[in-house]
């Protein structure tokens, strides 16, 4: 194969990662550039490209669906939690105003304590709800980013 020489300019941190991955891999800049531009101008290295570009997009799509799943079971939580506390939660009369103020922010103190130590543990109130709502579902081993026929991810061990 005849080589034609080529002079070309390159930004600093280019030339810089090209000189770094030459000695590491012992091999010339030469043939490391003659390799990428062999895959880039080839035309299955399109369409590697493509297929590469695809499965990320593929794998982003399915964790926005999950994303979007998980933020409507918490809206629809949250929504279902106020109006049960609004329906049967009588008003406080005003003289006993300042001990409930007291006793609302007591538990508030209690529920960020929980909260706090359920979030170290890496526990999950969306993976808790599935394993109450279809726990064969939520055994089925969907792998950490879930499956895309809806079953929840698995809870990670912290």
């Amino acid at each position: 194969m005849t080589q034609t020489r080529l002079n070309i300019y390159l930004h600093r941190e280019h030339a810089k990662q090209l000189a770094a991955l030459s000695k590491m891999q012992r091999v010339s800049k030469s043939s490391l550039v003659a390799t990428a531009l062999t895959w880039f101008l080839s035309p299955e290295g399109g369409q590697a490209r493509e297929a590469t570009v695809l499965r990320r997009l593929d794998r982003l799509v399915h964790h926005l669906e999950r994303l979007e799943r998980d933020q409507t079971i918490q809206m629809e939580a949250l929504a279902l939690f106020i109006r049960h506390q609004l329906s049967v939660t009588a008003p406080i009369p005003e003289a006993h105003q300042p001990a409930a103020r007291a006793q609302g922010r007591a538990r508030f103190e209690q529920f960020i304590d929980q909260l706090a130590r359920h979030l170290q543990r890496g526990g999950s109130l969306v993976q808790d709800v599935w394993q109450e709502i279809a726990p064969d579902k939520a055994q089925e081993g969907a792998g950490p980013s879930g499956s895309a026929n809806g079953s929840p991810p698995e809870e990670h061990p912290s």
